[in-house]
């Protein structure tokens, strides 16, 4: 690495300037609350707001030892409202939010929650808040002061922590005891039904029934856990090691083993700097806002046209500038186009985008390639052509196209790029592209893409489709239907499928690479579209059919015909069929965008429509290094593994054929076979209370409104995505070593004396090929098994060879003990490698022996105020009782005396 190098990536690493939250000091900036399109202008919304953020950023002083606040925030509104108040937008971006406001997700109406998915300990992507649960004050007395209930959302996203309460096993048994699923377990209160009557017992399980709630005590004598109860007046702070509740069946136990603080202080991205920070010696001040608002785009294309762009790269650069152009960009945006190599030019100032000026921009795209790379040129020139509009280049965009090393000193201007206020997004074309890119596109917001020369990944083309800004309104963004490749002399047959969410704005582009195909495509009811009815680009090397009105749902059919030798690529983007019902979309990223080797890199998909997830799809990704060499994927949404939570519509795996350098991501999903299914599954939320007990009397809240369960088809689609790339840079010659996963859906069930185990089998590295051995152990000590495992007792597991990874394990085993009914005994499993590399412990399962009983037990229906009254008799004829007691001994000893 030579001197210039090490300089650009020192100044990169210590610019203040970045996107996303971070600690400046003890108070949280650059918080960014973005409210969707979809919402109404209401202003009062914005002051609501800030008033749930100010009182959030004393509660979470308070919850934290005094060590942080929130100290700045951005509100971003939608482009719609109309207000001289709103400043321009910078970076932020309702992509980008970390807090969201938006219509309800019908998993959980108006119930706070956050988007959460990932590792424990690892950021979460959202919190989203209804406009309804800020306005209306009723729900505050269900759910808790809205800054509190911020806090307790904070948590999920900053620092990766799970809930502490459980709606699937809101009971368990803890030595011959019921207890409610809780931290800490100083949270007193009693068990009612929904009719505020005593609870029933279940037979089989000597657990509440099935509509049993756990009632706390209005006046608590803990101030733990926000994570369980942020409602309650008492509750300040986080469950510590010294208090947690590790009995409990809650996520925070089964997704983390340890307490809340621990893994905040231990394992958040925070760790560092909260374990340096000291303590506020006064009140934070009152966090200070801007509202600001992202109007119609301003993009200028800046295009490398140096000598290496020669030949087939200028040809793509063509081909993904048009698809960009022509279906991608909105109307009504500005575009210009800059190109560089020794030199830089304007082709295009910027233009309003509709029908005719897109033409004309395809038009004056670059043919000719040569000269050396001037990144410094290209970039300002671009710069000076965003602020032809309005005197400044703050939330405009800039997308930067190069294939090679800056033959300039990129340190006298992207620095000055960076603190501009324009987004950047980068293109690296080939394995050569300038390093400084990827750092760039992250300080600015922008998106960063890597495509390598093979073109029949189409790499480049689905890099300029992901450049999108959306606002919240999934109606009016462009989705990728399906884009795929082929090299041949004959024909290029096959059928793209327009399910019933997608219809308007449909269009078909094809590239090839030499001379201009025969192609027709044919719609679902037998329409034919011929070449003469498609728009050709002959310097660009493409074509296009652009479908008028709403096409038609079904399989299109598209038949292209070749004589000669060549690649062949066919694109199918299109928008929302109605207005009134988002499309399904395809989400892609990974959890790293840089990675040093240490921490193994995870692939997520996410395939919903309108929060709903689509569940049983089929997800592959396509992984590929900037030399070309390319990996597929199978992504699952099985709970194990990389995959956090079952069947919630997130696809997952962990990337362990990791290879050095930067490599692109691309994720396609299909449902061909109709077994998708939506799902209204929740993962966590704000703690919905039914009622408190106030002076040993049930004072019920509101019931919280149905959302809906049911399971619906979803029919036959397919989408495809492209993810932002990513760079690996290990040290040695070979990708790191990594041991089993960590088993995270560990179950018991005792069964006379034996218990039977069901897991899912991790795998060699990870979640990827076969772990070599097992090592199970039990104890009546839960933890035994957390903190010194190895002193637990073990089973015999000789006889045991693990499965491939994803395989269900399900084994039974006897502990040679007479299990007596009201026993609870834990258990926990251990994964080796073949390099005897051993995995972490799973999470500890825990399964009793209750007997059934004859039939549904009540507890005895008691008139509190009567026990209260009965009790307070008992007490009084107790103290008159000792009273004549008293007396009478003190007469007899008087009469002894004188005597």
């Amino acid at each position: 690495m030579d001197s210039r190098t090490v300089l650009v990536l020192l100044w990169m690493l210590l610019l203040c300037t970045s996107t996303g939250i971070k600690l400046d000091g003890n108070g949280y900036v650059d918080v960014t609350i973005a409210i969707s399109s979809r919402v109404p202008q209401d202003n009062t919304l914005i002051d609501k707001i800030k008033d749930m953020v100010t009182e959030g950023s004393i509660h979470l002083h308070q919850a934290m030892d005094k060590k942080v606040y929130f100290k700045e925030a951005t509100i971003l509104v939608p482009p719609t409202w109309n207000s001289k108040e709103f400043t321009k937008a910078r970076a932020e971006s309702y992509e980008k939010a970390k807090i969201i406001i938006d219509n309800a997700n019908r998993a959980y109406g108006d119930e706070p929650y956050t988007h959460q998915y990932g590792e424990c300990g690892a950021e979460a992507q959202y919190i989203h808040f209804t406009p309804n649960f800020l306005r209306d004050d009723k729900l505050i007395k269900t759910y808790g002061s809205r800054g509190k209930v911020l806090v307790h959302e904070w948590a999920h996203l900053r620092w990766g922590v799970y809930d502490e309460y459980s709606e699937t096993k809101p009971f368990y048994h803890s030595n011959g005891r019921i207890e409610a699923t809780r931290c800490s377990k100083n949270i007193e209160g009693q068990f009612y039904d929904e009719s505020n009557r005593p609870c029933h017992t279940d037979p089989q399980t000597l657990l509440p029934t099935n509509g049993c709630k756990f009632f706390p005590n209005k006046y608590q004598n803990t101030d733990s856990s926000i994570m369980f109860l942020p409602s309650l007046d008492s509750v300040s702070t986080f469950c510590r090691e010294s208090e947690h509740n590790y009995e409990a069946p809650n996520l925070q136990n089964k997704k983390c083993g340890k307490a809340t603080w621990t893994v905040i202080f231990e394992d958040s991205v925070d760790k560092d700097a909260l374990r340096s920070l000291k303590p506020l010696l006064s009140s934070p001040p009152a966090p200070s806002f801007k509202v600001v608002q992202r109007m119609h785009r301003v993009v200028c294309l800046v295009l490398d046209v140096s000598g290496s762009m020669q030949g087939s790269r200028i040809l793509r650069l063509q081909q993904a500038s048009t698809h960009f152009l022509q279906n991608i960009i909105e109307d009504q945006a500005s575009v210009g186009i800059v190109t560089f190599s020794s030199d830089a030019s304007t082709l295009s100032p910027l233009t309003t985008i509709d029908d005719s000026t897109r033409e004309k921009l395809v038009k004056l795209l670059p043919k000719v390639a040569d000269g050396g790379t001037y990144i410094c040129k290209g970039l300002n020139l671009g710069l000076e052509v965003l602020k032809k509009d309005n005197g400044d280049v703050i939330g405009d965009e800039i997308i930067f196209l190069t294939d090679g090393e800056a033959s300039d000193d990129i340190n006298s201007c992207v620095p000055a790029a960076i603190e501009s206020g324009a987004i950047i997004h980068t293109i690296a074309l080939g394995n050569k592209a300038d390093e400084a890119l990827r750092k760039m596109a992250a300080k600015t917001g922008g998106k960063f893409i890597t495509a390598s020369d093979d073109i029949l990944s189409n790499q480049l083309l689905n890099g300029f489709s992901s450049l999108t800004i959306p606002t919240g309104n999934q109606t009016k963004d462009p989705v990728q239907i399906d884009s795929v490749g082929i090299k041949t002399s004959d024909w290029f047959n096959g059928t793209i499928l327009v399910d019933q969410t997608i219809g308007t704005k449909t269009s078909f582009t094809i590239t090839y690479e030499k001379s201009l195909p025969d192609i027709s495509i044919q719609s679902p009811s037998g329409s034919t579209y011929k070449q003469v009815q498609m728009r050709h680009d002959e310097a660009a090397k493409t074509v296009t059919l652009k479908v008028p009105g709403t096409a038609e749902p079904g399989d299109w059919k598209y038949s292209i015909q070749t004589t000669i030798s060549q690649s062949l690529t066919i694109t199918a983007t299109s928008q929302a069929a109605r207005a009134d019902v988002p499309p399904i979309v395809l989400k892609a990223h990974m959890n790293q965008q840089f990675s040093d080797g240490t921490k193994p890199m995870i692939v997520f998909a996410e395939v919903s429509q309108n929060y709903k997830p689509v569940i049983k799809a089929e997800v592959w990704a396509y992984l590929e290094s900037e030399s070309g060499s390319a990996q597929e994927l199978q992504l699952l949404d099985n709970g194990a593994g990389a995959d956090t939570f079952k069947d919630d519509g997130i696809y997952s795996r962990y990337f362990t054929q990791i290879k050095k350098g930067r490599s692109s991501l691309k994720v396609r999903v299909k449902n061909q076979d109709g077994l998708a299914r939506f799902t209204f599954q929740k993962s966590g939320g704000a703690p919905y209370v039914p009622g408190y007990v106030v002076n040993g009397v049930v004072e019920m809240n509101p019931p919280k409104p149905p959302v809906s369960e049911e399971s619906l088809e979803v029919g036959r689609f397919t989408r495809t995505a492209t993810g932002e790339s990513f760079e690996v840079a290990f040290t040695g010659s070979t990708p790191p070593n990594f041991p089993p996963n960590r088993i995270t859906d560990l179950s018991a069930e005792i069964q006379e004396d034996s218990v039977l185990l069901n897991w899912t089998a991790p795998g060699e590295d990870l979640d990827y090929g076969t772990a070599k051995s097992y090592e199970i152990r039990w104890s009546f000590d839960l933890k035994v098994l957390r903190f010194n495992f190895s002193n637990a007792h073990i089973f015999n597991t000789a006889a045991i060879s693990p499965q491939e990874a994803g395989s269900v394990e399900q084994h039974s085993f006897n502990p040679n003990i007479t299990i007596q009914n009201g026993t609870t005994i834990f258990f926990a499993v251990q994964s080796e490698d073949k390099e005897n590399v051993k995995s972490e412990i799973s999470n500890i399962a825990q399964a009793s022996k209750m007997l059934p009983g004859p039939k549904p037990t009540e507890m005895p229906e008691i008139d509190l105020k009567l026990m209260f009254i009965a009790i307070s008799v008992c007490l009084a004829t107790v103290v008159i009782i000792g009273i004549i007691a008293i007396t009478t001994w003190a007469l007899s000893r008087r009469k002894l005396s004188g005597s």
